[in-house]
């Protein structure tokens, strides 16, 4: 088998719904297979899901165990020569993959391939490509200096800002959200460290495969600026809670203790485990303060992108927008809208929906509706909790 696509859900059905027709419309042509675990999730995922998708494999948990010890679950039943950790928050492209098993075939040295992440507003997310968390690259990220010069050499070193994001690159670290490894350079590593419990564990394997030799070959990360995918960020773990801060401060510490000689400098390393202690602190206390609220969709002002009869059948089971008309296709001459969905039919293709979320997210709240499917999900922020409506069912 060519490819397994490996994905970890917990509570974000229609999200993942989304997700998985893209996913069996860029799987076509190659054989593949796609497992996803469910980590107990409460919202129905289970009677929602495995009916509409007969193909898919779920492996269902009693248990949250966390995002690595799930994707290693199913890496142990994966049968493909590649292994795709992806998220379930995500739109793939149709060429998605067969663009990253390309690459592969053409060079025998990568180890890992990441691709360029957009979230549901169009706006590259910079955790797309990223250097390791070194003392420095940590300083200069903990004390804002990377965001005051995002394209310097030095102090844009851990997000790599220097690096054009729509080229292709060697780059130290890939975004758990898409990461496609040889099933090969896994065995070596072992996987996914399951002491990580959520956020960190993506670090810590990009590590570990630039330390995998196989067949006198050290394998590198290789991220694809020509490949680009929607990540709607922050589903699974809502990011304005206090569990989230909690987590992703405590996996940094637990990579930089995983890794002393490489990572680890003394007195330097005490005030950056100081500054990531209060800078955790600082986003508890923001999150706290700040309404994270989703967007009041009775207020939007909704065109739909689709042929005049997809449109008409969408606008009955849309009681939450307020219906504006149709569209075949996006032009900019579009006045009084609020919002655009996005629809994925015979004449657009899931590839067209991303382009046409980083051209228009900026200007509109844009949604996303694949057809057959019985849902609709948008982002209009990556730090704060998506939006996702269920059609109404014709009676």
């Amino acid at each position: 088998m060519q490819l397994s696509v490996i994905i970890v859900n917990y509570n974000v059905k229609f999200f993942l719904e989304q997700c998985l027709c893209s996913v069996q419309k860029a799987v076509a042509g190659i054989d593949a297979e796609v497992l996803v675990v469910d980590n107990a999730s409460t919202d129905g995922s289970k009677d929602y899901l495995q009916q509409k998708f007969p193909a898919v494999q779920f492996l269902w948990s009693d248990v949250n165990s966390g995002f690595a010890r799930a994707n290693n679950l199913a890496l142990q039943q994966a049968c493909g020569n590649y292994i795709l950790f992806l998220n379930p928050d995500t739109i793939v492209a149709e060429d998605s993959f067969t663009n990253c098993i390309s690459f592969f075939e053409q060079t025998p040295i990568a180890g890992a391939i990441g691709v360029r992440m957009i979230d549901g507003s169009g706006r590259f997310l910079p955790e797309s490509k990223r250097a390791f968390p070194s003392s420095t690259a940590s300083f200069y990220k903990l004390s804002g200096l990377s965001a005051l010069f995002p394209r310097s050499k030095t102090f844009a070193q851990y997000s790599l800002g220097y690096l054009d994001e729509h080229q292709i690159h060697e780059v130290d670290v890939l975004s758990g959200a898409f990461m496609m490894v040889r099933k090969e350079v896994l065995h070596s590593t072992g996987g996914f460290d399951e002491d990580f419990f959520m956020y960190g564990e993506d670090i810590d394997l990009s590590y570990r495969i630039t330390q995998t030799k196989h067949n006198s070959i050290v394998f590198k990360n290789y991220y694809l600026g020509n490949n680009t995918i929607i990540h709607f960020k922050g589903e699974s773990t809502k990011k304005h809670s206090a569990a989230y801060v909690q987590q992703f401060y405590k996996a940094m510490l637990l990579f930089v203790q995983k890794h002393p000689q490489q990572f680890y400098n003394g007195v330097f390393n005490f005030f950056i485990r100081l500054a990531i202690t209060l800078r955790g602190m600082m986003s508890w206390l923001k999150r706290f303060f700040t309404s994270a609220s989703a967007p009041v969709l009775q207020k939007e002002k909704l065109l739909i992108i689709a042929d005049e009869g997809s449109a008409s059948a969408l606008s009955t089971k849309l009681p939450a927008f307020v219906y504006q008309g149709c569209a075949n296709e996006v032009n900019e001459k579009m006045e009084a809208i609020d919002a655009l969905l996005l629809c994925e039919t015979h004449n657009t293709s899931f590839k067209q929906i991303i382009q046409q979320t980083e051209q228009l997210g900026s200007r509109y709240a844009v949604y996303i509706h694949a057809q057959n499917s019985t849902s609709v999900v948008g982002s209009t922020a990556k730090n704060t909790s998506g939006v996702a409506v269920e059609l109404k069912q014709e009676s």
